[in-house]
């Protein structure tokens, strides 16, 4: 029995050892995990308080919208009624004995009126005006020049400035006459079929979108900090590319081929610096050279000769009188202004015309009831009612509503008080000029 007993305990041993591995391998499964929190999409519980709540807020804020909208729709009606019933204050012209058409004006050559339409730019139409009358006087030859080819490169050179001096100089429409004698040594000047500038297919000139554009692209440069002169120059002609179109480096005319600055030597044959600027102002001394101190002349020119309202009045009668135009400039914001009646005059409940002299002048210069409204180009003379009467041609719409369309008869008591520069060849006041140092 010990034997066998050794034996079993020894096979059970045995047996044993092999075992357990095999009684591990053949455990039976792992117990279910123990459910949990499950994740669970639900509809949004709608609180019927704040449903209320928010239901009497939109009720409140339609009424409140509705209320608004009734308000705006009376507003609006009464803004289109008052634009309809506008008055402007003018001056009962019945009485006043004026020229009666244009053959009563002595006048020298000049092209047929051209109209600026939405723009600016009555300093380019008028100095353009009288440049293309001043080649006829001079060569005999009758060429239709390009308003806005100027126009675009005034836009290149106040930009240009506006960034030389970081920001502080116009960018506006505005500028003066004897920006030309800076801008075409320069840039020169090509004839109305090289660049017409309009891409508009009526033709009719519309500058809105551009000085828009210009004045976001000065902003953007002076938010920026950004001086880079040639980069700024570059953004500014793509814009004047797009609104105007590109201006011809060279062109076609009478068989020979020409720069803008050729055209203006050879054909024109126009020296810029044959023509001066008169201004009459108690700011500067009689008799010597200072500043226009108005916002269009951006670059501060002080070339202005300053003289006395009465020699002033008298060189530009000489000068109208002995064949010569001039590009002239001033208020257009009167009463006595009418462009129904063709006609410019002061009444009497503005100033007696005995009254208008110097102070009376400057008085208005200073308090801005005088201010550098428009260019226009004065083109001849007349007497008639014992006045002078001087005859306008003029790009703005006003000179478009009478009976001779672009043109006004401005009275010398209007000229004396309302005008304030003009520019001439200085052939026509040489004793004037002679005064000068």
């Amino acid at each position: 029995m010990r034997h066998i007993t050794s034996w079993s305990g020894a096979l059970v041993g045995l047996l044993g050892w092999m075992a357990v591995p095999a009684i591990a391998n053949a455990a039976g499964p792992a117990p279910s995990p123990v459910p949990g929190d499950q994740a669970v999409y639900q509809p949004r519980h709608k609180d019927p308080a704040l449903q209320e709540i928010e239901k009497a807020n939109d009720a409140r804020d339609k009424a409140m919208a509705e209320a608004t909208d009734k308000v705006r729709e009376t507003q609006k009606a009464r803004a289109d009624a008052a634009k309809r019933d506008e008055r402007v204050l003018r001056f009962d012209m019945s009485k006043v004995v004026k020229p009666a058409s244009l053959d009563a004006f002595k006048s020298a050559f000049h092209f047929p009126p051209q109209a600026q339409f939405l723009t600016g730019t009555c300093w380019s139409f008028s100095t353009t005006s009288f440049y293309e009358s001043e080649v006829f006087r001079l060569t005999g030859q009758k060429i239709k020049l390009s308003e806005i080819y100027t126009v675009y490169w005034e836009y290149v050179e106040k930009m240009r400035r506006f960034v030389r001096e970081r920001g502080d100089s116009l960018i506006a429409e505005g500028s003066e006459s004897n920006a030309f004698q800076h801008l075409w040594p320069v840039y020169g000047i090509v004839p109305a079929e090289a660049y017409k500038g309009v891409p508009a297919a009526d033709g009719r000139h519309d500058h809105s979108r551009l000085i828009g554009r210009l004045e976001s692209l000065a902003s953007w440069v002076e938010e920026h900090d950004e001086w880079d002169e040639e980069l700024v120059l570059a953004m500014t002609r793509a814009i004047l590319d797009r609104e105007l179109g590109p201006p011809p480096a060279s062109f076609a005319w009478s068989g020979a081929t020409y720069t803008p600055k050729e055209f203006l030597v050879k054909v024109l044959r126009l020296n810029m610096a044959d023509y001066v600027e008169l201004m009459s102002t108690l700011s500067v001394p009689f008799y010597t050279r200072g500043e226009y101190k108005v916002p269009d002349n951006w670059w501060h020119s002080a070339d202005y000769h300053n003289v006395p309202l009465d020699a002033w009045y008298a060189a530009l009668g000489q000068a109208v009188g002995k064949g010569y135009t001039v590009a002239i400039g001033g208020d257009v914001s009167e009463p006595g202004i009418n462009g129904f009646e063709d006609a410019a005059i002061i009444p009497d409940f503005d100033i007696p015309q005995a009254a208008i002299n110097q102070s009376s002048r400057e008085l208005r210069f200073d308090n801005h009831t005088s201010e550098d409204d428009h260019g226009i180009h004065l083109v001849g003379i007349a007497q008639t009612g014992g006045h002078d009467w001087f005859l306008i041609k003029d790009s703005g719409r006003s000179a478009r509503w009478g009976k001779f369309e672009g043109y006004y008869f401005y009275r010398d008591d209007f000229v004396r008080l309302k005008m304030l520069t003009f520019t001439v060849h200085k052939q026509a006041v040489p004793e004037l000029l002679g005064r000068f140092n």
